[in-house]
């Protein structure tokens, strides 16, 4: 029997599935990706290379909700940190120049990355915590997240239910390969108490695109989880997550393409191009937190 392909696009260096796609064999898991990435075309490791063809785009600005004072989810209780040196981004860049910690470590690199993924992705309304230590299970970030409603999809179920719980894990220097969702299956497995049972979603997030592998191992797994491509700049090129997180509640949620219109000094906002949820086709704003 000849399965249908995974539409997979891609334009100007941009990549976007445009539907959900359910492989509906008894004998096959259901796929469901949601994608936008911001590479070239290139072998994804495992053999095969990223497909092109056309992407959505929007020359409209970027509009943002303002959530300050929006208090994290009710009753979750987050480990102790493994660290009072720092909490975020700006408190790590100090205490590593005041420490003289090597910028080339993989304790730099890792913690910095941690920490940029953790202040991007507040942009789509995630809200985490940097976690770790001994017997973590691998876990880096922990959190909710809220999607982002706009005034067509406030009424709509996505956001009238609690925000989800999410558990994410951060490979900054490792090539994204089907393992590494073996792996997340486990942080489930091994998740704070506050973590489990219904909607919760792991996120595995690496510099690289999902490879076909990644794509593939998503699609099998029984556990609602997904897959985010964040540079070290904090640019997000890719989100895609599979049918078992749709079915927690992320049915007509979606990702596209917007173009950044040209900044007042002349330059080009983010890459030219950035990548936003959508409701049923329509743009989501991004979130606006207070620091």
């Amino acid at each position: 029997m000849l399965l249908p392909r995974i539409p997979w696009s891609a334009a100007a260096g941009f990549s976007v599935v445009r539907s959900c796609l359910g492989l509906g064999s008894a004998a096959l898991p259901r796929h469901s990706f949601c994608t936008g990435r911001a590479l070239a075309k290139e072998d994804d490791g495992d053999g095969n290379s990223n497909a092109d063809a056309p992407v959505e785009t929007s020359t409209s600005p970027s509009p943002q909700i303002d959530v300050s004072g929006i208090s994290p989810a009710p009753g979750l209780t987050y480990p102790s940190p493994n660290t009072t040196n720092h909490h975020d981004l700006a408190s790590f860049l100090s205490y590593a120049e005041r420490s003289g910690l090597d910028q080339s470590s993989k304790v730099f690199v890792g913690t910095h990355f941690e920490y940029t993924v953790a202040a991007t992705l507040a942009a789509y309304g995630f809200d985490l915590r940097r976690v770790g230590g001994s017997s973590d299970y691998g876990i880096d970030l922990l959190g909710t997240w809220s999607v982002p409603p706009s005034p067509s999809s406030a009424g709509s179920p996505v956001h009238q239910q609690p925000p989800f719980r999410v558990l994410l894990q951060c490979k900054v220097t490792q090539q994204p390969r089907p393992h590494l969702i073996r792996e997340l299956e486990g942080a489930f497995i091994g998740a704070p108490a506050g973590w489990r049972g219904s909607k919760v979603l792991g996120f595995l997030v690496t510099e690289r695109p999902a490879t076909k592998g990644i794509r593939d191992s998503l699609g099998r797994s029984r556990w609602p989880m997904g897959f985010i491509s964040c540079s070290r700049l904090g640019h997000v090129h890719q989100i895609l997550w599979n049918m078992r997180a749709e079915s927690e509640g992320l049915e007509g949620i979606g990702v596209g393409m917007r173009y950044c219109p040209p900044q007042e000094d002349g330059t080009e906002g983010k890459e030219g191009q950035e990548l936003v949820l959508t409701w049923k086709g329509e743009h989501l704003p991004y979130v606006k937190r207070d620091t």
